[in-house]
């Protein structure tokens, strides 16, 4: 019987980075769907306190919503001078509908005293598989380490504000600039991918 894999995110982004990530899953005759896929517009409320709890919740969701199994994950921009701001709320930081402009001019702001060592940041991800039928959780933990440049790069991808922001340990360039190599070695939702892939074979072998 077919496999099938709901790809729970309505960011365009975040969706073509899975389906990169999931190429060996596809070549394998898993079937990857997508929430438009399906006509589905609702979402949950991001009610959790830690970047775990609110993948679960994403990936439970949908996949009760439709009865298949989904993979979900939720992350963000994390600065540990800034008492570990945004976190949780890096999309919401300003609010709901803030603007990828907004939140990078209030970062800017925010990190204006700061120096050195104390602008060292990260973007964390946590990924969540969760099969409604067996009631099963799987994670992955990926971070991507640098520090918060003075200005944003000209070339930036609309839905990632903090990624204009961050120069990438050890390449020290901006994460909207790194070349495909570059960026297959960082990237942290490729990465958690490529380790979820051999368990998600594991699982249903």
């Amino acid at each position: 019987m077919k496999k099938r894999l709901l790809l729970a995110t309505g960011n365009p982004g975040k969706l073509g980075e899975m389906r990169q990530g999931l190429v060996a899953l596809q070549n394998l005759g898993w079937e990857l769907l997508s929430l438009k896929d399906l006509g589905i517009k609702t979402e949950p409320e991001e009610t959790g306190k830690t970047f775990r709890e609110n993948a679960l919740l994403k990936a439970r969701f949908y996949a009760e919503l439709t009865s298949i199994p989904s993979l979900a994950d939720d992350g963000g921009f994390v600065i540990p001078t800034l008492n570990f701001e945004p976190g949780v709320f890096s999309r919401r930081w300003l609010g709901k509908d803030s603007s990828d402009e907004q939140l990078i001019a209030h970062t800017l702001k925010k990190m204006q005293p700061y120096k050195g060592k104390d602008r060292v940041s990260y973007l964390e991800l946590v990924l969540c598989f969760y099969d409604p039928q067996s009631l099963k959780a799987l994670f992955e933990n990926e971070k991507i380490y640098g520090v918060v440049a003075s200005a944003p790069t000209a070339r930036r991808i609309k839905g990632f504000p903090y990624r204009a922001l961050l120069k990438v340990e050890p390449y020290q360039k901006y994460y909207d600039e790194l070349t495909e190599s570059e960026h297959h070695a960082v990237n942290h939702r490729l990465r958690a991918l490529g380790k979820i892939v051999p368990k998600l074979l594991n699982l249903y072998a």
